[in-house]
């Protein structure tokens, strides 16, 4: 597996299908982004996050440059810390390794090249799968608020968890 920044003209067009319905958007971006996602949508929001966070992002690819999963990543040189975000992988790849994978290399370049002493993201505890991918590699919990995100009729949580050097 290989990680490499994203390039909009090769990547948008296959990451925008790995979402197949209104609700795993929702436990993916909390509707940050649009649904169903919109290139011009989709570009401004990684703008913006540029912009006012200094996200990056990257793809990460088999070998043979094969669309595997997706990720934003950010340093803050206040606090020492990485921050990853809407991080997805495509369906084809998913329960297979490939997202803990992805995570292993994205948290090797936090701390080897961004220098961070730690990195954390944020995700709604009611995505299990997802909650259970960063605890394999390691993330652990730091901070859960309750309801602090509403989806139709469910209110979720939002776990922020963290990984040490």
């Amino acid at each position: 597996m290989r990680i490499r920044p994203y390039i909009e003209c090769k990547d948008y067009d296959e990451i925008k299908n790995w979402i197949s319905d209104e609700r795993m958007h929702a436990m993916w971006c909390a509707n940050l982004i649009q649904y169903p996602i919109a290139k011009e949508n989709f570009d401004k929001i990684m703008r913006e996050a540029a912009e006012r966070f200094g996200d990056s992002p990257y793809v990460a690819t088999t070998e043979d440059g094969m669309l595997i999963g997706f990720f934003c990543y950010s340093a803050n040189l206040e606090t020492n810390e990485g921050m990853f975000k809407f991080v997805m992988i495509n369906p084809a790849y998913r329960g297979k390794g490939f997202g803990k994978n992805m995570l292993q290399l994205a948290i090797k370049y936090a701390f080897e090249i961004t220098n961070v002493d730690a990195v954390h993201l944020n995700v709604f505890p009611e995505n299990v799968q997802a909650k259970k991918c960063y605890e394999a590699v390691g993330f652990t919990e730091r901070k859960t608020d309750k309801d602090a995100f509403t989806y139709k009729n469910e209110s979720w949580g939002r776990c922020n968890m963290i990984i040490k050097r």
